[in-house]
């Protein structure tokens, strides 16, 4: 008989490629995963796992096998919502990963909303950027994530997770109010630039704010002035949307920042000019656990949380 755990260790191996990356996911020591899987390889009774240099790759026995464990897994987490909607009421705790724009824009509204409906929940925010969600959620790290994706940093899809559309907003080029950008508007101009390229074009030479490294949002502005013609000459990193306007307020460089970072009181010192980019919000979670009362609870409040200033989706998925 096959483990499941096991199964799962085999599973974040095919994602990661090395034992060490799993141990350090899962919080086991390296030593303990080789032995897991070693006994998974005698259960199935034939090579799972092949080295080439310091990665571990999946024979097609593994691989094969891989795809039946994510079938696996799946249904274990439908069984478990429906556990959980046979129980009287929801509690315990319910752990959430959000990024720091919904978590002060979209999440405390989504949680007062939860608390009154079901007082015997408890959820458990972590500030979570949406390239680690994908690892959180199947470690069992969370157990539901607001993730984005923007135009120019399309989502992966990413096995044994499901995903369903929030919102979408537009994105706007923040530049000092004294210097000139093509067409500017009022904070939150409806309507996009003419043209977008000339949009950051106009911005070639100045220096530019971007988030850290490593995230999406840092993927964005590059590409997106990569698309342009130019790459940015990068002054700062910085995450928060409003130390970067109060950065751009300072003359300090020009920044691509979504529509939530922007909402609020117009700060004279900042001229926006609406992008043609868009950024799109999901909520994720593990396959099969769209049916988990408490992650229905939490997805439903969170599109009832949702400003009206923002678009909705246009379809389900």
């Amino acid at each position: 008989m096959l483990d499941v755990r096991r199964l799962r260790l085999l599973r974040e191996l095919d994602r990661r490629g090395t034992i060490a990356a799993v141990a350090e996911a899962l919080a086991f020591s390296p030593s303990a995963v080789s032995q897991q899987l070693s006994v998974l390889e005698r259960e199935a009774g034939l090579p799972l796992l092949e080295r080439t240099g310091r990665r571990v790759r999946l024979t097609p026995a593994g691989q094969n096998l891989v795809r039946h464990a994510e079938a696996v897994l799946e249904r274990l987490e439908e069984a478990a919502a429906d556990l959980a909607e046979a129980r009287s009421g929801l509690a315990g705790a319910l752990r959430i990963g959000a990024f720091p724009t919904a978590t002060r824009a979209i999440v405390p509204a989504a949680l007062t909303a939860l608390a009154r409906r079901h007082p015997g929940l408890e959820p458990m925010v972590s500030e979570t950027d949406p390239a680690a969600v994908a690892h959180a959620l199947r470690a069992g790290d969370l157990d539901v994530a607001l993730v984005h994706e923007y135009d120019f940093v399309p989502a992966e899809q990413e096995p044994g997770l499901a995903t369903r559309p929030l919102y979408r907003e537009s994105m706007y080029l923040a530049a000092p109010a004294r210097v000139a950008s093509p067409a500017p508007g009022p904070a939150l101009d409806p309507a996009p630039g003419p043209d977008q390229g000339a949009v950051l074009r106009a911005h070639a030479d100045a220096p530019w704010i971007t988030a850290t490294h490593g995230t999406l949002c840092h993927a964005m502005a590059v590409r997106a002035c990569q698309a342009a013609g130019f790459t940015p000459r990068i002054r700062h990193r910085v995450d928060e949307f409003p130390a970067v306007l109060a950065l751009v307020a300072a003359g300090q460089g020009v920044a691509v920042v979504p529509q939530l970072g922007v909402m609020g009181p117009a700060d004279p010192a900042v001229s926006l000019t609406r992008l043609l980019m868009e950024r799109r919000t999901k909520v994720a979670f593990r396959s099969g656990a769209a049916a988990h009362p408490a992650v229905a609870a939490f997805t439903a409040a969170l599109h009832a949380a949702v400003p009206p200033e923002l678009a909705t989706p246009v379809s389900s998925e």
